[in-house]
């Protein structure tokens, strides 16, 4: 990676350091998941490397996200009720397997890991930071079944805050506590999304704009999804964070310390929502699909950078450096007094193209800071991403099996000539 280096020396210490600790109490997930996992997992040959399993599933999330975006990138194909959905129903069948099998995938790689011998911080790592750019992607399928009229971009905008906090609250819960308590949300909301979707295929997903005494089935998503994490989700993270400074079995950080990692996520929280409401040319209805991504893929690199803190058992970053390009946009489309210093008002066109640049280079230094950790990661271990070395017991083992078979052959051959 040249001289940019994103890893310092603590960094590669404490990941030396790192064991993995979690607690998976969810009965969908130890009853019915690992044991299928488990099962599955033995089909897969112990050549592919587990961090294949990961990205392939990521991938999954990406076509999906490009599929329904080329048949419904403004959120308005389920507008018309007389026309319906215009997205072929293909599509949700299409949707709805792949968000299964990155799914599948994201509970079989840490199994084909431990098969493989291959378990490290590596994996975690790259399996939990592919899962914080999913959790941007993944909405966005369900806004497409309900279209802009029944779900307007200022509520989609709350939605995915809301999925973005559920899943950042984790590993704030991980910082804190050590420990990785697997929520039980998850596993459910990956079988309800997929379920949704499926249902789209059969019935139609014009079963989506139903609506009784003006309460539509998108108000229904939202109570679900935002009542679901405020009742099984927030306080038992609270609780086991109470408890681990109560048993002292925790981190035990001071209180600034401990509510560290909120800062950066309250600052991108409170710029996006001034960007969203106050945007001289209401840039969130004229690009809403460009805006997620932006949100998504800076939130991304937050959450990457406290899984990094918090495995390496580091202090945490308190504010982001992508939100300093942020911030500088949101201050030039947001400019109250724009019309009496510039000869003419920010047009609509250029804040989408504002808008569509500041997600490349974001989109782009996200993705070289994901490269040159996992680069560091690897030259500092001594291993391949994408491949299963093996251990020198295996290759001394193979060796010696390859002594002996050429011991064997040479006997034979002097058996015969005798």
């Amino acid at each position: 990676m040249g001289c940019m280096r994103y890893l310092s020396e603590a960094h590669l210490r404490g990941f030396e350091r790192y064991k993995y600790n979690s607690i998976d109490t969810s009965f969908l997930s130890v009853y019915v998941m690992h044991p299928f996992w488990n099962y599955c997992v033995k089909f897969i040959p112990k050549w592919l490397a587990p961090n294949v399993l990961t990205f392939v599933g990521f991938l999954m999330t990406v076509v999906n996200f490009l599929l329904i975006a080329y048949y419904d990138w403004g959120f308005d194909a389920a507008n018309d009720r007389s026309v319906g959905n215009t997205v072929p129903a293909w599509v949700w069948t299409v949707a709805a397997v792949n968000i299964l099998i990155y799914y599948n995938l994201d509970g079989m790689d840490g199994k084909q890991a431990r098969r493989t011998g291959t378990s490290g911080p590596l994996g975690e790592l790259f399996d939990h930071g592919l899962d914080s750019y999913s959790a941007a992607l993944i909405p966005i399928y369900i806004f497409s079944l309900f279209g802009t009229n029944d779900l307007p971009p200022i509520r989609m905008f709350f939605v995915i805050w809301n999925v973005f906090l559920n899943f950042y609250l984790t590993h704030v819960e991980k910082y804190n506590t050590g420990v990785m308590f697997l929520p039980w949300g998850y596993d459910f909301t990956m079988w309800g999304v997929s379920g949704m979707l499926f249902l789209a295929t059969v019935f139609g997903p014009e079963i989506y704009r139903f609506s009784m005494y003006g309460f539509t089935v998108a108000n229904a998503f939202e109570v679900v999804l935002i009542g679901s994490g405020m009742v099984s989700s927030h306080p038992v993270i609270a609780r086991n964070i109470y408890l681990s400074y109560k048993n002292k079995t925790g981190k035990m950080r001071p209180m600034w310390e401990m509510l560290r990692p909120f800062f950066a996520f309250l600052w991108l929280f409170v710029i996006t929502l001034i960007w969203s409401i106050f945007s001289r040319n209401n840039v969130i209805n004229l690009q809403p699909r460009i805006l997620w991504i932006l949100y998504g893929t800076i939130f991304s690199n937050i959450a990457c950078r406290l899984i990094v803190a918090q495995m390496s058992d580091t202090r945490c970053d308190s504010f982001n450096v992508l939100m300093w390009p942020l911030a500088a946009t949101v201050g030039v489309c947001c400019f109250p007094y724009y019309a009496k210093i510039f000869p003419t008002d920010l047009q609509p066109d250029v804040e989408c193209w504002i808008v569509q640049g500041l997600t490349i280079f974001c989109t782009l230094a996200h993705w070289h800071y994901g490269y040159g950790v996992v680069s560091e990661m690897c030259d500092h271990f001594n291993i391949r991403c994408f491949k299963v070395r093996k251990s020198r017991s295996q290759s001394g083992s193979d060796s010696t099996h390859q002594l002996l078979q050429n011991n064997n052959q040479i006997n034979t051959l002097k058996n015969h000539s005798n």
